[in-house]
């Protein structure tokens, strides 16, 4: 479904009456929704006639007819939203339901009693296509922790105006544009656009100007993206933004420098803060309602959130002194609203989460605690380069690159050597307007990881390029792009917003590097 209300709509009718729903970004490719189908198993399937990308349409109906010819299973029935004034489609008589004429007939329906731990949804995972990873929620826990976290992490009345820039399809958009802002009492924004292209750089701050919201939650990459194209927040500052109180990232890590500019151009604190689809709401935040600073130190993401022991601990389950890269990991038990299982495969959850590290709930991101307890999350513990022995988090790396007024975006991945056994190279997008040489930022940039990371990280490779490749929900794919660079079998996953920025990167690096099977 694209993000319209009649996504909401079927999400909270088929609360209403205890049916499992399982929500699918509109975007994917036919063979990825045909595993989801054949997996979950619907018995109805929704979608609509189309949806909205920058400067294009994406047809739904030939998308879902493919998926059906792929898929071992058949739904009973497809409920088609037409959206209004373009022509109607249709899958036939035998399949296809019309919403219009649906509602035309439909009658209200009583709420349907269901045990606390009834699967609410499943929500699948990036990367599936193997063996598909679907989260699922349950209902009651979730309702709890939900309602709790409106007010005690993110610091809102009944009443107030909330904006969760995400989709619909991803964790954030079931949790907090459905159905935490309607259980405490807020108006949430629905928001069928990007930070930039719909129509210009300066939406955001026009749509929440236009709604007087009163918090608002995105990304660091949709801010990054903002930078880019407006450096000063031209554009932006043309909306006044008197009701807005703060503003929460979360997705990835953000770096210090697009912390200060969002603060500097939106105008409020801003709150970095961490969790997963797993959880399903924040493990480690500020938490504004509690009454804790606004002004936390730079580059963390807050502190345990109640019900939640996050650690930091070695492969041998060691605790791990203050600002020592480790394993950031939760003891057990976790609290209401955390992922009961994955659907249908309870002993691949057990596995994926609780066996590396038994007793605990395995995070699989990297980071450290300082002295006062605040959070660092630095990267996927995967996303780690050991550099002659020496453990280099991506995120620091990145961070340092960041600092350079030239460099809008950053990736580092670990560039196979012979004699270190990795070193980092980045991928760095430049902002708009830069005048400088790429060879005197190269020079500037070896200096800044220097000072800040130090000699050790031997950072000297740097290659420019037009975008980094990121999923929707603005997570870079590194496992990917560092298969790429070293010239190996790699992955597009089909959560990644523009699968061909890979093509430019390979004619930057000047090889082919060959794509997995099947991808």
């Amino acid at each position: 479904m694209p993000m319209v209300p009649q996504a909401m709509f079927t999400m909270l009718a088929c609360a209403r009456i205890g049916a499992p729903h399982s929500l699918i970004f509109g975007g994917f490719a036919a063979k990825e929704l045909s595993v989801r189908i054949s997996h979950a198993k619907p018995k109805l399937m929704v979608t609509a006639s189309f949806g909205i990308e920058p400067g294009r349409r994406v047809e739904y109906l030939p998308l879902v007819q493919k998926a059906l010819e792929m898929s071992s299973h058949k739904p009973s029935k497809v409920l088609i939203y037409n959206r209004p004034n373009m022509e109607k489609v249709s899958m036939g008589p035998e399949l296809s339901l019309d919403w219009e004429e649906e509602m035309a007939t439909a009658r209200p329906h009583d709420c349907v009693a269901v045990p606390s731990n009834h699967p609410l949804y499943v929500l699948y995972t990036s990367g599936t296509t193997g063996t598909p990873k679907g989260i699922v929620r349950d209902t009651a826990g979730y309702a709890v922790m939900l309602k709790w976290t409106m007010s005690n992490i993110y610091g809102l009345n009944p009443g107030d105006v909330w904006w969760a820039a995400s989709d619909l399809g991803w964790v954030v958009g079931h949790s907090y544009i459905c159905y935490a802002p309607l259980l405490h009492g807020n108006t949430t924004i629905l928001y069928e656009g990007k930070p930039v292209g719909t129509p210009d750089p300066g939406a955001f701050f026009r749509v929440l100007s236009e709604h007087g919201a009163s918090s608002m939650f995105t990304a660091p990459t949709a801010i990054r993206a903002i930078r880019q194209q407006d450096p000063h927040a031209a554009v932006g500052k043309k909306y006044p933004l008197s009701r807005l109180r703060t503003l929460f990232l979360a997705g990835e890590r953000c770096d210090v420098d697009t912390l200060e500019w969002a603060k500097k151009n939106f105008g409020v604190p801003v709150l970095d803060h961490w969790w997963q689809t797993e959880t399903g709401s924040p493990m480690t935040s500020s938490c504004v309602g509690l009454g804790n600073s606004l002004s936390p130190p730079a580059g963390q993401a807050g502190k345990s959130v109640p019900g939640y022991n996050v650690t930091v601990i070695d492969d041998d389950m060691r605790q791990l002194t203050p600002r020592t890269l480790g394993n950031i990991v939760v003891r057990l038990p976790l609290p209401p609203g955390a992922a009961l299982s994955l659907w249908q495969n309870q002993e691949l959850f057990r596995q994926i989460y609780f066996s590396k590290f038994p007793g605990y709930y395995d995070t699989m991101d990297s980071g450290f605690v300082d002295e006062e307890g605040f959070i660092y999350i630095m990267s996927r513990s995967d996303d780690v380069i050991n550099v002659a022995g020496h453990r280099l988090s991506a995120g620091a790396l990145e961070e340092s690159v960041l600092q350079h007024h030239a460099v809008a975006d950053c990736a580092v991945v670990g560039l196979e050597d012979t004699l270190k056994g990795h070193v980092p190279l980045a991928l760095c997008v430049l902002r708009n307007g830069v005048q400088q040489s790429k060879e005197q930022i190269m020079d500037e940039m070896v200096k800044l990881v220097r000072e800040t990371v130090g000699p050790v990280a031997a950072f000297r490779k740097v290659i420019f390029v037009r975008a980094l490749p990121k999923t929707r929900s603005g997570k870079i794919p590194r496992s990917s792009l560092a298969n790429l660079v070293n010239g190996k079998p790699y992955k597009i996953t089909p959560t990644i917003e523009d699968p061909e920025v890979f093509k430019d990167i390979e004619q930057q690096l000047g090889q082919k590097a060959p794509r997995a099977p099947g991808v």
